[in-house]
């Protein structure tokens, strides 16, 4: 059965047990709790991974040993079942070391689980007060460098740590403090750091087929273990894991210290572990992009739960809790499903807290500070310097980072939200107007906006251009206001009255000086995108009281569309090439790298890079009437769409494939009216391959799809909503899908456009529940559609 609902809003309870049935339906019996195979197998790698770092990072605090493991089993268990972001997983994170320690340092422990406390009594009410979506609008810039700074300040402090000896209060102290340790080596502190820091590196690369099965094994844990192990069976003296007896165990007390010190305190855990873990929730989102059987985060409940979170590890005497990446994501890669997972994972850590202490007691201090140092030395990310310097906000990113290090947490977010808002006015307020001639005519070319403060130049540079000479104005910014119109309104009346002609143009391709409704193409509609891809028509064509529309269809009409490619081919060159010249010249350096494929119909309305916001590069397409995938073997001598089948999974490397239907499409139509022994012209030799479609959608003793909660309209749309499902299953047949399929590197999603409301619907479901889900903006789907 293809059964399609309406979707609901991106809300992590969309997959909870507790929702067995809709509001109206006839209730059901009990419904048993059941885990998923592989939420069992991703808590564990999650929970391998997170009990050494849970370690290392209350190490790197100097906070008490089981103060890790208690944010870590709350994080699973809280955050992982109150929380939006059903695969993000919650623990102590490596980018509130540095103000845990402060914090540590300057109020002792019991306060610091206070202000724990009350920072998670902020998010609480935060996440009440729906703000969450707000908190992404801090600058990534901003986020990359207090990163970044943390994982300096944590790399340099556990430096001291792997050299065998104590890390100072500050980041200066410890860097100044470095000779001294550096000649004062603990060699058996130093072996082991190494050991653990080559099997983390090499870990993750080893070769061949025994090396992919190895890497099912965490680095994290293989390097701790190797080296709790080699210290073991060697016998040498090192500081190790200290876990006090759980009954002197230090809970939260009251606040002690000044009111304005506390207060600050609490508002950098909030802003700390809030931009970090909704960052989080959006990047797991992003990673599982292409999964239907995972709900969407709700940042507004991920912030209430951490909230929640981190009052109970503060309480319970537990370091401050937020999503964690490193967690998150191999949560993800090992497939898990549910939230499931992520408290799985929590139920692990208190069992090995209280059934694995011996144990424990065993890992070399410097093995831990070697695993906390690598993570503080991968949080300054290459990936993200080059991002910041494409989008020139170097400057904002080292200010961060600087001021993270030498400052705080704090004072160095502030300092580079201060540069950020000085970069954007600056920006703002910064034009380039520059005149040179080229072949007679004179060009004025304005760069950035174009305000009263640029007034003055923009008047300079117009009256350089000699009267009675040809001028063409280009406007490369997105904003002009009343007094730069103004001008330059007096400039080009009076340059033409002159006898000079002006030509006045922007990035989007029309006369932006002149309002649309007197300009000379009398074009009164608004582009879609930026670069006006559709063609306006002359209203002034046909004159008034002339003769109708189908009279002059085949002059008016066939002379503008005999001129129509040539007017849209000059637009391009004149407004488009100039701005995508150099993506194109990288693409065609590099060559295509697409990593989807989208099939779809050959019908006009169907705009592929519309529908799909992309881009050169970024989808390979395959159009044909019906958007039909023939079986293998059934082409009949045209293998065209088989090969193009192939050519994307075997040599694009393509990670997903979109099988694309829409309404009123007249394939679905031709076959529905189609006589059995009708000739065979190539038209019914193709829709042949959609015959199966035809008998899925007629047959009465099997319901059709329904879309978004409703039958469909008439027998055509439901001949279009089955046939999508009818060429998914053609493609799964083919050889090159099939076995990506089993290798799981490709994944088959299919969609539904009503051309009519510009809405798309994407199928959903295992093969005996298929969901037809409304999309209601294209920002939810998180896939080619």
């Amino acid at each position: 059965m293809s059964t399609c609902i309406p979707a609901r809003a991106a809300d992590s309870n969309a997959n909870e047990p507790e929702r067995d049935h809709q509001p109206h339906s006839p209730p059901r019996g009990p419904r048993r709790f059941r885990i998923a195979g592989a939420d069992l197998s991703a808590s564990i790698s999650v929970f391998l991974i997170a009990l050494p770092l849970s370690l290392g990072i209350a190490l790197a605090t100097d906070a008490p040993l089981p103060a890790g493991l208690v944010a870590a089993a709350v994080g699973g268990l809280v955050a992982g079942r109150l929380g939006g972001s059903p695969l993000q997983v919650s623990g102590p994170a490596a980018g509130l070391t540095v103000v845990t320690a402060d914090l540590i340092h300057q109020y002792g422990w019991r306060t610091t689980c206070a202000i724990t406390v009350a920072a998670g009594i902020a998010q609480l009410g935060l996440g009440c007060l729906r703000v969450a979506r707000s908190a992404l609008a801090v600058s990534p810039a901003i986020v990359h460098g207090m990163l970044a700074g943390i994982g300096v300040t944590i790399a340099v402090a556990q430096l001291h740590i792997v050299l065998g000896g104590t890390p100072q209060s500050s980041v200066l102290a410890n860097v100044g403090a470095l000779p001294a340790q550096l000649a004062n080596l603990h060699p058996g502190a130093v072996s082991m750091s190494v050991l653990t820091l080559v099997l983390l590196l090499a870990w993750p690369r080893l070769p061949g087929r025994v090396g992919r099965a190895l890497r099912t094994a965490p680095a994290a844990l293989v390097a701790v273990a190797a080296a709790t192990a080699t210290a073991a069976f060697a016998g040498l003296s090192l500081p190790k894991v200290d876990l006090p007896s759980w009954r002197s165990h230090a809970m939260a007390g009251l606040p002690e210290g000044p009111v304005l010190g506390i207060v600050a305190a609490v508002v950098t855990t909030t802003l700390v572990c809030s931009v970090q873990s909704l960052l989080g929730a959006v990047a797991m989102d992003k990673l599982a992009a292409g999964r239907t059987d995972v709900a969407r985060s709700d940042l507004d409940r991920e912030l209430r739960g951490q909230g929640a979170a981190n009052v109970v590890s503060g309480a319970l005497g537990g370091l401050p809790v937020a999503g964690v990446a490193v967690r998150s994501t191999a949560n993800v890669q090992a497939g898990a499903i549910s939230r499931n997972s992520t408290m799985l994972h929590g139920v692990w850590v208190v069992a090995a807290s209280l059934l694995l202490t011996r144990v424990l007691e065993l890992i070399p201090l410097a093995s831990l500070a070697a695993l906390v140092m690598a993570v503080g030395v991968q949080m300054v990310s290459l990936h993200h310097i080059r991002t910041v310097t494409r989008h020139r906000e170097v400057l904002v990113y080292a200010v961060t980072t600087l001021g993270v290090v030498l400052l705080g947490v704090l004072e160095g977010v502030v300092l580079g939200i201060a540069v950020a808002v000085g970069v954007a006015l600056h920006r703002l307020t910064r034009t380039r107007i520059t005149h040179e001639e080229t072949e007679g005519v004179h060009h004025v070319h304005v760069r950035g906006q174009l305000t009263f403060l640029a007034v003055p130049r923009l008047s300079r540079t117009l009256h350089q251009v000699p009267q009675g000479a040809d001028a063409v104005v280009e406007l490369d910014g997105s904003f002009m206001d009343h007094a730069a119109y103004e001008s330059l309104q007096d400039w080009r009346h009076a340059h033409r009255a002159l006898g000079g002609s002006v030509e006045i143009t922007g990035r989007s391709g029309t006369r932006i000086a002149e309002p649309a409704s007197v300009s000379a193409s009398g074009c009164r509609c608004r582009p879609w995108t930026a670069w006006r891809n559709h063609q306006c028509e002359d209203p002034g064509t046909v004159p008034s009281g002339g003769p109708p529309e189908d009279a002059v269809e085949g002059t008016d009409r066939h002379r503008r569309s005999g001129h129509q490619l040539a007017r849209g081919i000059s637009a391009f060159q004149r407004n488009t090439a100039p701005l995508v010249r150099g993506e194109l010249a990288r693409l065609a350096r590099e060559g295509q790298q697409p990593s989807q494929l989208f099939l779809t119909c050959a019908d006009s309305r169907v705009v592929t890079s519309m529908i799909t916001s992309s881009g050169p590069g970024d989808l390979f397409v395959v159009r044909n009437v019906g958007n039909l995938v023939p079986p293998p073997g059934e082409e009949s001598g045209d293998d065209s769409v088989a090969a193009a089948i192939e050519y994307a999974v075997d040599v694009l490397k393509v990670r997903s494939i979109t099988v694309c239907g829409h309404s009123g499409c007249g394939a679905m139509q031709a076959l529905l009216n189609s006589e059995p022994g009708g000739a065979h012209t190539p038209l019914r030799r193709w829709l042949r391959h959609g015959l199966p479609s035809l008998a899925r959608a007629t047959d009465k003793d099997r319901p059709w799809a329904r879309l978004a909660g409703r039958e469909p309209a008439d027998a055509v749309e439901q001949l279009c909503l089955t046939n999508v499902i009818q060429q998914l299953e053609h493609l799964r047949a083919h050889e090159s899908v099939a076995r990506a399929l089993r290798e799981g590197v490709l994944e088959l999603h299919g969609m539904y456009f009503h051309v009519g409301e510009a809405q798309a619907y994407l199928l959903t479901g295992t093969d005996g529940d298929k969901l037809f889900e409304h999309v209601a903006a294209a920002e939810e789907l998180g896939s080619p559609a």
